[in-house]
């Protein structure tokens, strides 16, 4: 028997255009309100390249990683305006299940991280597959 851990990484945003899913799955993201980002915001008020999502691996050998919010673009320059968590103005932020960060006035994210775990069952005792096949020849008709 083996158990694995399966994650999804879940954002939703909510801004002037209402609310969107993504499901995280990529090694790095862009947010902000400039039409190359992969995660784009509606606001006056976020910059163009306003904050990152870097996916980073979680150091028990597990084969699962976590997402790291980052003030600014990839190459270090900040937003105008900084991001907060959880009601807290931060550079950056290892994200944990149910995290908000708010970009600007009525521009906001949660994080969701989900997780389930599978166990799989490898049967040492394949007599539980013993099946026997009938040939329709070999049955007689009833008659009632």
């Amino acid at each position: 028997m083996t158990a694995e851990n399966h994650q999804n990484h879940l954002l939703i945003i909510e801004d002037a255009r209402g609310r969107k899913e993504f499901i995280l799955e990529r090694p790095i993201y862009s947010i902000g309100r400039d039409v190359e980002c992969d995660i784009r915001l509606a606001s006056q008020f976020v910059s163009r390249r306003h904050a990152t999502l870097v996916r980073l691996p979680r150091g028990n050998n597990s084969n699962t990683h976590y997402y790291r919010i980052v003030d600014g673009d990839a190459k270090g320059k900040p937003s105008s305006n900084g991001i907060v968590v959880n009601g807290r103005k931060t550079p950056a932020h290892d994200l944990r299940n149910e995290d908000e960060i708010v970009f600007g006035p009525q521009v906001r994210a949660i994080y969701y991280l989900l997780q389930r775990e599978t166990t799989t069952q490898v049967p040492t005792d394949l007599s539980e597959y013993d099946i026997t096949l009938i040939n329709p020849g070999m049955t007689e008709d009833i008659e009632d």
